[in-house]
């Protein structure tokens, strides 16, 4: 019988983007990925962890509480070298307004402005979170190394997407949804965390 993870989020192109990035586990071990719109009654999460991680393990277990299913869940942001990590778990609003993406990644790039392009070093970093019914929790990290542009540029992804720059030149908002998913930090947590899947759910 096919076992459901809940992914804990309403967002139902993120359970699509997951259930994409994690197609070959979830069929080998007959698993199915569903998002709490499923779940209406489940309720909202205060995310007031000081590191993705434990954001991250919030979401989940609350999660996994409320459906009485395996939960995932996952928490990231921009981490800038020469701020120490920051905007880190503030990134969604880090301009004062929770989720205004270009007044977050506009004000980044001015208080960036005096930066010399060799200490620009940045990356994306997601901690995904797997917490079963009996209450264990397994974590893994990803990260989504690059450098600061100058400038947005791109028209896809989202958040700070547009000035994340690349090895190759472009921005992470400039890539396709597969290019992202195969090198993203949330692609590399949640593959991380699912080469642990085969001890958690045997078949």
């Amino acid at each position: 019988m096919t076992q459901r993870i809940v992914l804990a989020t309403r967002n139902d192109h993120k359970v699509g983007e997951l259930r994409g990035i994690l197609a070959d586990i979830l069929g080998e071990l007959d698993l199915e990925i569903v998002g709490l719109s499923e779940f209406p009654d489940a309720p909202d999460v205060i995310e007031d962890g000081v590191t993705f991680a434990e954001n991250a393990t919030l979401k989940a277990r609350a999660a996994a509480v409320a459906t009485g299913l395996p939960a995932l869940a996952d928490d990231s942001g921009l981490a800038v070298d020469v701020l120490g990590g920051a905007p880190g778990i503030f990134s969604a609003r880090w301009a004062g307004r929770h989720g205004d993406d270009r007044a977050n990644y506009e004000l980044l790039l001015a208080q960036m402005s005096d930066v010399r392009d060799e200490h620009r070093g940045a990356g994306f970093v997601c901690a995904a979170v797997l917490v079963l019914p009996d209450g264990r929790v397994l974590v893994e990290e990803g990260q989504f190394r690059g450098t600061l542009a100058r400038g947005a540029r791109g028209a896809n992804g989202f958040g700070y997407d547009p000035i994340l720059l690349l090895a190759d030149g472009r921005t992470a908002a400039e890539l396709s949804p597969e290019e992202k998913n195969a090198m993203s930090h949330r692609g590399n947590a949640f593959r991380a965390l699912s080469e642990r899947f085969r001890d958690v759910f045997k078949t």
